[in-house]
């Protein structure tokens, strides 16, 4: 394979996130440096981020219409952030407002209230997409789910035969930036530019992509601009409960918000409400003052170490992954797509065994060799049921199944999701772990809960509740070596 790019900003990054080398304990009573390898799901802290956060702690104050000084500090930090996230996306500060928020699920939320959907309005929604990114369309217009083929990618074809079938009901596509199940990339700009030949708009869900590749909305003349994207801290190396919808200004200046109260008007009488101008009507009380620091703070970083190293890096370890894990007896791969240099797809790859259930695989990962994976559904049924090919009877069956509290049988598959940090070493550990549960070869005897379906190992050194404690400083005094200390 092509040589592994190794820039110095990304080969040295390790020492840059929170919690790199902590120790977690494994079967046997030994200790291991956690292997992360769920960064789909969230990324760790980058020591930017924590080290801004703690910086501005000092000056934490209520925003907006504070005369104390504090208050001054915190609300110039409050926007200046606003324009760094608009900065990152290409957003058009004329053209476009940044809305911050709890997440993505909450802001495609928004979009979804503020379009002022009719039910007979139509929105395409691709069939990868995260429930986030369904689900509020559902409870607004007529949904239609564009589908994708055996390698988990869009159906381009049918994508076109539904914008002629509804040619003039379109109202919006929501599509995924990257899909978080198998991190196929839609071609966004390609599929913006027939959205608007059509009449309507676009929502992209970037909570997947943003930490991994470059976004650009472009201007509202460009026919392959981007009308609204989201963003999820959690998935930036800012897990500090924010996110940011960008989109467009004429949408958010008029139009009554949905959420009401403190911060979202400029006059209240007693038989009148006079709205305040965007973003500020769709902000309704306090925000998260901390979490839009700390999430422009780790887009500063991304950017000093450059999107184009961290898509390089991340590339690279897809390349070298799939080549490892094709070495596995009875390792299936799906949605990997046909791309060889890695340009359709970022760094999350989802496989199943043939010898043992998807659930126990993670289980033992854990357990016995100290690294994190996830395994199930993603949040993305409609999207697993095709990759799988269930048939409607098997759905039915399961549905049955599960309303009936036995999650046993639920179906889905591991999957292993690369950040800027990870390494070939990381990959190699899994690889071997990997290869000794296909095997059987299990330290201990895994026992399935009927509930959740989670497979619990027998034995384990230590419960999770006693690692940490809101109620204790560190760690309990039985909980083994401290972090950087090797058992």
């Amino acid at each position: 394979m092509n040589q592994m790019h190794n820039p110095p900003q990304v080969a040295s990054l390790r020492s840059r996130i929170v919690g790199i080398d902590q120790q977690v304990p494994v079967l046997g009573g030994g200790w291991r440096p956690y292997v992360n390898l769920d960064n789909a799901a969230s990324t760790p802290v980058l020591r930017e981020v924590l080290d801004t956060v703690n910086r501005f702690m000092d000056w934490y104050s209520s925003v907006h219409r504070g005369a104390g000084f504090k208050s001054q500090v915190a609300t110039a930090a409050y926007e200046e952030a606003r324009g760094i996230v608009a900065d990152f996306v290409g957003a058009n500060r004329d053209e476009h407002v940044v809305i911050f928020g709890k997440n993505a699920t909450e802001a495609i939320n928004k979009v979804s209230w503020r379009l002022n959907l009719a039910p007979d309005d139509v929105v395409l929604v691709s069939q990868m997409e995260h429930h986030s990114n369904d689900l509020p369309w559902r409870a607004r217009a007529r949904v239609e789910h564009i589908g994708v083929d055996d390698s988990g990618a869009l159906e381009e074809a049918q994508f076109d035969s539904l914008l002629r079938q509804h040619a003039g009901r379109v109202r919006l596509v929501a599509v995924t930036g990257a899909s978080n199940v198998t991190g196929y990339l839609p071609d966004i700009h390609a599929i913006a530019r027939r959205v608007h030949a059509a009449g309507a708009q676009i929502l992209v869900d970037c909570a997947q992509l943003a930490p991994h590749r470059r976004i650009d909305m472009r201007g509202l003349d460009d026919p392959e601009h981007l009308d609204y994207v989201t963003l999820s801290a959690h998935k930036m190396y800012a897990p500090f409960g924010t996110g940011a919808l960008i989109g467009r200004r004429d949408t958010f200046e008029q139009g009554e918000p949905e959420h009401r109260g403190g911060g979202t008007i400029d006059f209240v009488g007693l038989d009148s409400v006079s709205w305040a101008p965007a973003p500020d009507r769709d902000e309704a009380g306090t925000p998260n003052v901390v979490g839009a620091v700390a999430l422009a703070a780790a887009i500063k970083a991304l950017s000093d170490i450059g999107m184009d190293h961290i898509a390089a890096h991340e590339a690279d370890l897809r390349g070298y992954a799939l080549e490892r894990l094709a070495r596995i007896g009875g390792l299936r791969l799906y949605g990997t797509g046909d791309a060889p240099d890695g340009s359709r797809h970022l760094g999350v790859i989802p496989f199943t065994l043939a010898t043992q259930p998807h659930g126990l695989v993670a289980a033992a990962l854990s357990a016995e060799y100290g690294i994190g994976v996830r395994n199930g559904c993603f949040c993305a049924h409609p999207y697993l049921i095709r990759l799988l090919g269930l048939s409607q009877a098997e759905v039915a069956k399961l549905r049955a199944a599960m309303a009936g509290g036995d999650r046993r049988a639920v179906p889905g598959l591991v999957r292993i999701s690369f950040g800027m940090h990870n390494s070939t070493g990381d990959i190699d550990q899994l690889a071997t772990a990997l290869e000794r549960i296909a095997a059987g070869r299990l330290a201990t005897t895994y026992r399935q809960d009927r509930d959740s379906g989670d497979y619990i190992a027998e034995g384990l050194p230590m419960d999770p509740d006693d690692a940490f404690s809101i109620s204790r400083r560190g760690l309990s005094p039985t909980a083994g070596p401290a972090p950087g200390v090797r058992g």
